[in-house]
Parts: structure tokens; sequence; C-alpha cells
């Protein structure tokens, strides 16, 4: 087996590409004070792809693309949380009211763009979204968030079982440490997405609005 990991994934066939459609949309996956307040056991260091976010959040306004945001909130015990808020204890940061599930102040939907409010990893899992990008005749998805090895990753993997391009948003991503972000990253390209950078996402947005 090759030691280079891009030569021994393309051998093996992985790493075809998707092209950037007509119709996106921006979808920001779960950017929210968790991942950015330090008195949370949730805070990740993201900070720069919240900046990120923020550009990109512009950009889409700017150029007449759809924002999408996703959050999570469960009742109280977590019973509506499945198996999902078992294995992770930490998502009673989420409780419905807790500001912890709050929009950073920097990076709030404007009025008319579309909440989806989440219990599991997929921004699609038990929500109208699909049938929703559908209606819209949506064919590509700009993805961003938190985090890159969870949310994130099962939002692009469910994109692509729906029918729709998943293009993820390297400087917009983050996670608690830089392997599985990277990690991730890497698999997604080979398997589930295109992993473009914030320049040329905000490009190609650009490019439409003209």
């Amino acid at each position: 087996m090759p030691d280079d990991l891009d030569t021994d994934y393309a051998a093996a066939g992985f790493g075809g590409r998707l092209a950037f459609g007509r119709r996106p949309v921006l979808l920001i996956v779960d950017v929210v004070m968790a991942y950015l307040d330090p008195a949370c056991p949730l805070y990740a260091g993201v900070e720069d792809a919240l900046a990120s976010n923020e550009r990109l959040a512009a950009a889409a306004r700017t150029a007449g693309v759809p924002v999408i945001f996703t959050n999570i909130e469960y009742d109280a015990g977590g019973a509506d949380g499945g198996m999902f808020f078992k294995k992770v204890p930490a998502l009673k940061a989420f409780l419905k009211g807790s500001p912890d599930g709050a929009f950073p102040p920097t990076l709030q939907p404007e009025p008319g763009e579309m909440i989806v409010s989440k219990k599991y990893p997929s921004a699609f899992f038990a929500t109208p979204l699909a049938s929703t990008l559908h209606a819209m005749q949506v064919d590509t998805v700009l993805l961003t968030g938190y985090s890159t090895s969870g949310c994130v990753r099962a939002s692009a993997l469910d994109a692509l079982c729906h029918g729709f391009a998943p293009f993820v948003i390297r400087e917009a991503c983050g996670d608690r440490d830089a392997r599985p972000h990277e990690q991730n990253l890497f698999d997604m390209a080979a398997k589930m997405a295109e992993v473009i950078s914030e320049a040329d996402a905000i490009a190609a947005m650009r490019v439409l609005a003209k």
C-alpha cells in the first residue's frame, strides 16, 4: 500500500469530483455559544471558524444565496435526544432555554432565514430540511460549522444521500482538536463531499450574483 494517502485513495477509486450547481444554499451547522464560551465544557476554541462564518454569511446574503442555520434543543431530561443524548452527556448544554444553545451575537439569523432545530448530528435527520431544499430546487449545499467530525460530517453525508452536492468550507468548520478536524476533512473529500476554501466559496457565490 502506498505511503501517500492521496495516492492510495486515488488508486482505489476515491475522490471523484462533484460540480458546483446553480442553486446553492449556505448551511451553518450549530455555530452556537456552547463551542465559543470557555465556561462551557463543549468549548472548542473555534473562534477563527466563527469569523469565517461571518464573512460567508455576509457574502451569501449579498449574492442572494439563502442562509440556513441549525441549532440543537432538547426538552427537560433529554428524552427526545434518544441514544445520542445518552452517549454524549455534554448535550445537556442544549436543554431548552440554555444560553449555550444561543447563536453568537455576531452571527444571528436575519428575518426570513430558516432555523432548523435538530436532535441528532445530521441537519437532515428527522427535520424538514431535505424536503424544503428540494422544494427550493437547491442543488448544492455549502456546509460550515461545528464540529467537523460530528454534525458537519453527518450533515454532509446526508446531503449527498438526499441528492445535493455537499461543499464543505475548510476554514469555516471547527473541532476540539486539529487531528479529527483534518482527518475528517480528508475523509469527506475522498468519499462524500468537496472540501473547498472560504475564498473559493465566496468567489462561487459572487459568480452566481452576476
